[in-house]
């Protein structure tokens, strides 16, 4: 029994390091300036041609 307690322990302190470096690493992410600030869109949106389907309902 405190051979599982001991194991319990260790992971769940394990678990608690690496995820205080986690989230440090996300602050320092998140204060970069974001390309899309800058008024260039990285993606285009197309409308969906649902009439000229090659695919047909299942129903």
């Amino acid at each position: 029994m405190s051979t599982f307690f001991g194991i319990l322990f260790i992971i769940i302190g394990a678990n608690a390091v690496i995820m205080v470096f986690s989230l440090s690493g996300s602050n320092q992410k998140a204060k970069k300036p974001s390309v899309n600030q800058t008024g260039v869109s990285s993606a285009k949106i197309y409308p969906l041609d649902l009439v000229s389907s090659k695919y047909k309902k299942a129903i």
